[in-house]
C-alpha cells in the first residue's frame, strides 16, 4: 500500500490528483491530508469537493490528525510514502524532525521502519531558507524527491516546484533504493 499525504500549495492539487489516479491503477492508497487541506476551503476548490474526489479515487477515509497517523510504521505498514504536494513548512519539519501534523507523523513513521518517502516539492522558498532543508533530507537514507524546477524564476526566483509527471517513475526508483534521475531540472 501507498501512502499518498498532501499537504498545502493548493494551486498543486489539481495536478496532485492526477498522479493520484495514475498511482490507484495498480496500487491501493492510504490518503492522508495535513489538517489544513481537510478542513479549508480556498480559491482553488472546496475542502469538500476534495475529500470527496480522494475517497472517489481510494475508496478509503482519510488519515487527517496526528492520532490517526499514528498508527502508521508499527501497526499499519506503508511500502512507500508519497508526499505531493509537499510544502517547504512540511519539508523543514520532516527536515528538523518536528512531527505536529499528520503529514509529519506519516513522515517519522516511514523514516523510523526505513521504507521511502517520495518527496513532489511545491514552496516559494526552496532556494532561500529552505535550500538547506532540501540539502539535510538529500543526506538522509529512504529519503527521494520527484525532480524539480523553478517555476518562474523571474517572478519568484526562490520558488521550486516538482515536475508532478515524474511521480510515478520517482516512485517506481524509490522502491528500489534509487533516486530518479537528476533532481534539478
Amino acid at each position: 500500500m501507498i501512502g499518498f499525504a498532501m499537504c498545502g500549495s493548493y494551486c498543486t492539487h489539481k495536478r496532485a490528483i492526477e498522479q493520484m489516479r495514475l498511482i490507484s491503477k495498480d496500487r491501493d492508497i492510504l490518503p492522508i491530508m495535513s489538517e489544513n487541506v481537510y478542513s479549508t476551503d480556498t480559491y482553488f476548490g472546496t475542502c469538500e469537493t476534495l475529500k470527496n474526489t480522494v475517497k472517489d479515487i481510494c475508496g478509503r477515509e482519510i488519515i487527517h490528525t496526528i492520532a490517526g497517523a499514528e498508527p502508521l510504521g508499527p501497526k499499519i505498514s506503508l511500502d512507500a510514502l508519497v508526499i505531493c504536494p509537499c510544502t517547504g513548512n512540511t519539508l523543514a519539519k520532516i527536515a528538523l524532525g518536528i512531527t505536529d501534523t499528520s503529514v509529519t507523523m506519516a513522515a517519522k513513521a516511514q523514516l523510523r521502519s526505513d521504507r521511502p518517502i517520495i518527496i513532489a516539492l511545491a514552496s516559494n522558498d526552496a532556494l532561500s531558507a529552505n535550500l538547506k532543508n532540501i540539502g539535510t533530507l538529500l543526506s538522509r537514507k529512504h529519503v527521494y524527491f520527484v525532480p524539480m524546477r523553478q517555476d518562474d524564476p523571474e517572478k519568484k526566483p526562490h520558488s521550486l516546484i516538482a515536475d508532478f509527471s515524474l511521480l510515478l517513475p520517482t516512485l517506481d526508483c524509490a522502491m528500489k533504493g534509487i533516486q530518479y534521475q537528476r533532481i534539478f531540472q
